[in-house]
């Protein structure tokens, strides 16, 4: 059973409507079953979209923001449970910290940073959970296609290609965390790639 997700996405208030709805969709199947969700503590974009909808089902949700934003006033005002950190690098520490999986949304720079720092902690043993890219849109699809890349010319092992798992629709990211594949932290172990 999930008990609570890490969720990574965008805080842009100008993207298509399709995004909000897979964003608004996923918080809506979370929230229903009962998933605690730590996110940025943003108030806008699918960061503000998905506190909305687990603010209406009176789901788990903590937000996680830096004082730097919090000062900005980019934090979400109705979540209560909001924990203020030093740095970013704080956050996504706290953020990703007692979960079960981490889910990346479309987003920008920060949303690619985030889900690129999940990633090597996965890939060194120190985050062995799951990874589910949400790609609404096909979104990512450039980006897997540079994760094969990498892999295709051995800057990570073939092993490495089950540290995350891409899915298309909201209701696919529940049933690949609980399918997800154990991570063997062995995989870190060097070795010829």
């Amino acid at each position: 059973m999930v008990g609570k997700v890490c969720l990574f996405c965008s805080s842009s208030p100008k993207i298509e409507t399709k995004y909000f709805e897979d964003a608004g969709t996923l918080a809506e199947i979370f929230a229903n079953q009962h998933v605690g969700l730590k996110y940025g503590g943003g108030a806008l974009g699918l960061m503000g979209k998905v506190a909305d909808v687990y603010l209406e089902k009176k789901g788990n949700i903590t937000g996680i923001i830096p004082q730097f934003m919090l000062e900005m006033g980019w934090n979400h005002p109705e979540v209560k449970d909001m924990m203020v950190v030093k740095t970013m690098h704080e956050r996504k520490q706290k953020m990703m910290e007692g979960v079960d999986a981490v889910v990346a949304l479309p987003g920008g720079c920060g949303t690619l940073e985030e889900l690129s720092e999940a990633i090597s902690l996965k890939q060194l043993g120190q985050f062995t959970k799951p990874i589910i890219i949400l790609n609404t849109n096909h979104f990512y699809d450039s980006l897997l296609v540079m994760f094969r890349q990498m892999i295709d010319h051995h800057f990570m092992r073939n092993e490495h290609q089950h540290i995350w798992i891409s899915v298309t629709e909201p209701s696919q990211v529940l049933p690949a965390i609980e399918n997800a594949p154990k991570w063997d932290p062995s995989f870190i172990k060097i070795a010829a790639v």
